[in-house]
């Protein structure tokens, strides 16, 4: 399969691709109310923990998170990985976010050298050669980073759903098993949220969003690294959609 994204793969869904995402998806399951408040009142239980940070990778369900954050004016910083090889929408969203009043948002970055060291080894697009070399790039522009944003935290908040593909059918509340030898508690506040519940809270509380998902991408991760989906697909299929399903993390949410 050609690593190059389809020139469009919104042709299958015909006049539906100019709708935005909160027109086509805005549908709240029956039992939402009951989740926003579980949401709602883990966040507090985060934030009482102390230490706790929000990784915000910029996709609707972290916007949602941040919001509600914000909303319930908790003292939790959130933190962005600035790859290097993010979508200038993913860019300019990220500067919206941090003009937000009572938000503070901090932005990590892969060290330089070490991006340097790999383009000048395997080139600039190695990361479609093997599945090997594309973690690598994932390790130094996102893992890395990671390490350093979570560093003397007790635990980090994330906007995982079981919705979103298979690997996170099973995705807790809340995580102690992988974070467990390193101290750290991953809190999953919309981890039974679908679809239709994010982006019902997006439209009935206005919060910002990547115009992306406009276009057809639920999940946004590098640019080169994301392409739209088609009617159909599993929600992640347009991550690394050149590799076999098993290998499509980066390794942020990877369970050994």
């Amino acid at each position: 399969m050609s690593a190059s994204a389809p020139a469009s793969s919104l042709s299958a869904l015909g006049g539906a691709a100019k709708a935005s995402a909160i027109a086509l998806y805005a549908r709240p399951s029956e039992g939402y109310g009951t989740k926003l408040a579980a949401a709602q009142a883990l966040l507090q239980q985060a934030a009482a923990l102390g230490a706790v940070t929000q990784a915000n990778s910029l996709g609707v369900e972290d916007m949602v998170i941040t919001d509600l954050i914000r909303r319930l004016a908790l003292p939790i910083p959130v933190f962005v990985l600035d790859t290097g090889r993010l979508h200038t929408e993913t860019l300019a969203l990220l500067e919206r976010t941090q003009a937000l009043d009572g938000l503070t948002v901090n932005v990590y970055r892969p060290r330089p050298e070490a991006v340097l060291h790999y383009i000048r080894q395997h080139g600039q697009d190695a990361l479609y050669q093997s599945v090997e070399l594309r973690q690598q790039c994932c390790a130094l522009r996102k893992m890395e980073p990671l390490a350093r944003a979570l560093a003397g935290k007790k635990g980090w908040i994330t906007g995982l759903r079981r919705e979103q593909s298979s690997a996170r059918a099973e995705v807790p509340a809340i995580d102690r098993s992988e974070e467990a030898s390193k101290g750290l508690t991953k809190f999953n506040p919309l981890a039974d949220w679908t679809q239709g519940d994010v982006w019902h809270y997006v439209a009935e509380h206005r919060v910002d969003y990547n115009p992306l998902h406009d276009q057809f991408y639920p999940s946004i991760g590098c640019a080169p690294c994301t392409r739209a989906v088609t009617l159909g697909e599993d929600l992640r299929a347009g991550r690394w959609w050149w590799e076999q399903e098993s290998a499509k993390e980066c390794g942020l949410h990877v369970k050994k």
